[in-house]
């Protein structure tokens, strides 16, 4: 099934899919909203027959929602034979809104989208760039994003988490997965079981890590001032930077570090400068 709607500007994108996997394009000068479906069984052929696809209005923006009916319970012998499942694609412009919801249905997304909401099962999510607000709910699938402007909002029970960049507040919690930020530009809250939680340079903000049994390893951008709050039950503790009882004085951004684990490790570490200063303001 193909079906194409002209636009104009951003579209919001509802997509309903429980199993197979969901590819989203941004592009910057799309003017239509471009669906495609692909069944690769039988079964999997009747639900894309039956699938809602259509172009509404939703608080005076496009919206083009994408609903696929659930799967029949039953034995399906397509794994025995090939692939089976359904791939639904769609190629929208740059800034389009993604709302999924999924069981196990694998979320991949290139280019740049505003927010994002996902909530999924066991399916795996993996995006670009996201101009917005993030927002992932995942029992078992691995999270990555590269590049967030707006909030972050990430939990899952054992998928891991990864965020290259995120330049709003982040709250993390995970149970047994891992959770690693490359660059945090404004606060984070991150809470773990099991997991271990690596953030590679915080600049400014309330750092605030908890973790029962994980390790935690914190790199505190140079130029900015830090306040240290460090504490582990039975983990060993150790800081490139000096313990204050009070914060800091002088100019730079402030990082106000609480971390607090049971058995963990801590490892406070100095992380180099950004290499254009301007990025401190993006």
């Amino acid at each position: 099934m193909q079906k194409s709607f002209a636009v104009t500007g951003p579209a919001e994108l509802e997509v309903r899919l429980n199993s197979g996997e969901i590819e989203i394009e941004a592009v910057d000068d799309a003017t239509s909203v471009d669906v495609e479906l692909i069944a690769y069984d039988e079964e999997s052929q009747l639900l894309v027959d039956e699938a809602r696809v259509e172009l509404r209005e939703h608080h005076g923006r496009p919206q083009v929602v994408v609903d696929v009916p659930q799967k029949r319970s039953g034995f399906s012998l397509g794994f025995l034979f090939g692939r089976q499942g359904i791939v639904c694609r769609v190629r929208a412009p740059r800034g389009s809104l993604l709302n999924v919801r999924s069981k196990s249905a694998d979320v991949s997304a290139r280019g740049t989208l505003g927010d994002v909401s996902v909530t999924s099962a066991s399916g795996d999510v993996g995006l670009e760039d996201i101009e917005g607000v993030l927002n992932v709910k995942s029992a078992s699938g691995d999270i990555r994003a590269r590049n967030v402007a707006g909030r972050v909002n990430v939990q899952t029970a054992s998928g891991d988490v990864e965020l290259e960049v995120a330049r709003g507040p982040v709250n993390a919690a995970t149970v047994s997965g891992d959770l690693t930020i490359g660059e945090a530009w404004d606060s984070v809250n991150a809470n773990t079981v099991s997991g271990d939680q690596e953030h590679g340079a915080v600049h400014q903000g309330n750092v605030a890590l908890h973790s029962v049994s994980g390790d935690v390893q914190v790199g505190v951008r140079r130029g900015s001032k830090v306040f240290l709050d460090c504490n582990s039950v039975s983990g060993d503790t150790s800081s490139e930077l000096e313990m204050l009882p009070e914060a800091p004085s002088g100019d730079g951004p402030l990082v106000e570090l609480r971390v607090k684990t049971v058995s963990g490790d801590i490892t406070i570490t100095r992380a180099p400068a950004p290499a254009d200063t301007q990025e401190v303001h993006a």
